[in-house]
């Protein structure tokens, strides 16, 4: 297998688990993108937001949320020491984003990293393909939608939610750093969701790189110039963000505070007692 072939298999050719948990990533997603994440076209978004309903109407409801974060937490347990990439869905394979972030893919690959991404394409596929081209582990949490839905064709795992914070909590609880690309109101919500939590002690001051100068270069400046200057944001808030172009910087300065901070070791595994009968490779 080349590095530019799409493959459903994990890198080590050992079979992927196919039980809806881990189903194989095997259909690529369509050229047109301009409508990603358009339009859910679901009733139960509209029901939800009515506002209270029947108490048993309620109670299922939360039985599903509570069942979609066990999926999550079954399928990612085993998954490694992770480090999500955050990126547009709509930029072409020879874009100069998705060019970065394939080289970005690599580089975490090759310092033992997984990857994980929200398993669509655009950033999220160059990102999935860059650890595959290096052997490296590659995991998706794809969202449910009526159009372009499918996953990338790079990933060795991926799981699918309905619910958007689902999917959220488990692109942060695995990962160890955060990397975003370039991307329109989804990247930013997962961008100043990330920072939140890290702002106000929810998680630990992870890394949060922000790749692209030229892009990122005036949402800085408005932190520093407004948030900072109304003062809505600490001092040291805007220095919660690494700004830069350079892969080799962005992961040179994830592994030096992982593993100075939060005592990373590469290689270390989890116990694998699998009390929900977890999945691994």
């Amino acid at each position: 297998m080349t590095a530019d072939t799409p493959s459903a298999g994990a890198p080590s050719g050992r079979p992927v688990p196919d039980d809806g948990v881990f189903p194989r990533a095997s259909v690529p997603p369509p050229a047109d993108r301009s409508e990603w994440g358009k339009d859910t076209g679901s009733d139960e978004e509209e029901v939800f937001l009515q506002g209270p309903h029947r108490r048993s109407f309620e109670a299922l409801r939360a039985v599903r949320i509570f069942w979609e974060f066990i999926r999550g937490f079954r399928g990612l347990h085993f998954v490694g020491p992770c480090v999500t990439v955050f990126g547009s869905a709509r930029f072409p394979e020879n874009h100069k984003y998705y060019v970065a972030a394939r080289a970005m893919g690599r580089k975490l690959g090759e310092n033992g990293f997984t990857v994980m991404t929200g398993g669509g394409p655009g950033i999220m596929e160059a990102a999935n393909r860059g650890a595959r081209d290096v052997g490296a582990a590659s995991v998706g949490c794809n969202i449910m939608l009526p159009k372009e839905q499918d996953p990338n064709p790079y990933l060795d795992h991926w799981l699918e939610f309905h619910y958007f914070f689902v999917r959220k909590v488990m692109l942060v609880k695995y990962s160890y750093a955060f990397v975003a690309f370039p991307g329109g109101y989804g990247t930013l919500d997962e961008v100043f969701e990330t920072v939140t939590l890290a702002q106000t002690g929810k998680i630990k001051d992870f890394p949060i790189v922000l790749m692209g100068v030229d892009f990122w270069t005036p949402l800085v400046g408005f932190l520093r110039g407004t948030l900072l200057r109304e003062g809505t944001i600490s001092p040291e808030d805007p220095d919660r963000l690494l700004l830069t172009d350079s892969p080799e910087e962005a992961v040179e300065h994830i592994l030096a505070v992982v593993t100075r901070d939060f005592g990373l070791k590469q290689g270390r595994r989890a116990r694998r007692r699998k009390l929900l009968l977890e999945f691994e490779e």
